[in-house]
């Protein structure tokens, strides 16, 4: 865990200043996600890194409590909100594993660009989906390297381990069965071009 924090916290001030590698396909998911939200809403974001994501989001609902295991992420947020006077967010160093969240009290949960980097996606999801309101969604943004047939791949999980990463190599339809044998029902799938992270809304059933 700390060998991953530092990974973040070296990258973080390039990462913040870098720009998104497809404005449209990132304006998009925006767009998608916003049609899930109302402004009652509560909303939790793990792996937030610098808050660009939560700090878009936070006109269309109540409130953001959002996540990074980067203190030096989360800093770099903090300021990104104070600078543009956004006072809904809770920025917080944890992760999903640490924070403590009751369960059914939350209305969505954004995991995006994140659960390829979990060490069990099924605990994330199992955990996502306990803290979802019957009805909340999940929405996520994931890199599934098992769609490739590149040999290299074999190489990746042991070079991300040696720089600090946890990073998890299976397939959309792995992430799309992890979601649907976790309870949740898949609302929309999206992915912009091949190659490229895919993009999902899954929701939680309401109660019969």
């Amino acid at each position: 865990m700390d060998r991953t924090a530092k990974f973040w916290d070296r990258i973080a001030e390039g990462y913040s200043k870098r720009p998104v590698s497809d404005e449209a396909a990132y304006q998009k998911k925006l767009e998608v996600t916003r049609e899930y939200l109302t402004p009652e809403m509560g909303l939790l974001e793990f792996g937030c890194g610098t808050g660009s994501t939560a700090i878009a989001h936070a006109p269309y609902v109540k409130h953001i409590q959002a996540l990074d295991i980067s203190p030096r992420m989360i800093e770099i947020a903090k300021g990104k909100a104070e600078a543009q006077r956004v006072e809904n967010v809770t920025f917080e160093r944890s992760t999903l594993d640490e924070v403590s969240v009751p369960d059914q009290s939350l209305d969505a949960v954004l995991g995006l660009n994140v659960l390829h980097l979990v060490s069990n996606k099924e605990g994330a999801i199992a955990k996502v989906y306990r803290m979802l309101k019957p009805g909340g969604v999940f929405v996520s943004s994931t890199v599934c390297l098992g769609d490739t047939r590149l040999r290299v791949l074999k190489y990746v999980a042991p070079v991300g381990r040696l720089i600090g990463l946890n990073l998890k190599v299976f397939a959309s339809k792995e992430l799309k069965d992890s979601l649907t044998a976790g309870g949740f029902e898949i609302d929309y799938e999206w992915r912009p071009a091949k190659g490229v992270a895919v993009f999902m809304v899954a929701r939680k059933p309401q109660e019969l």
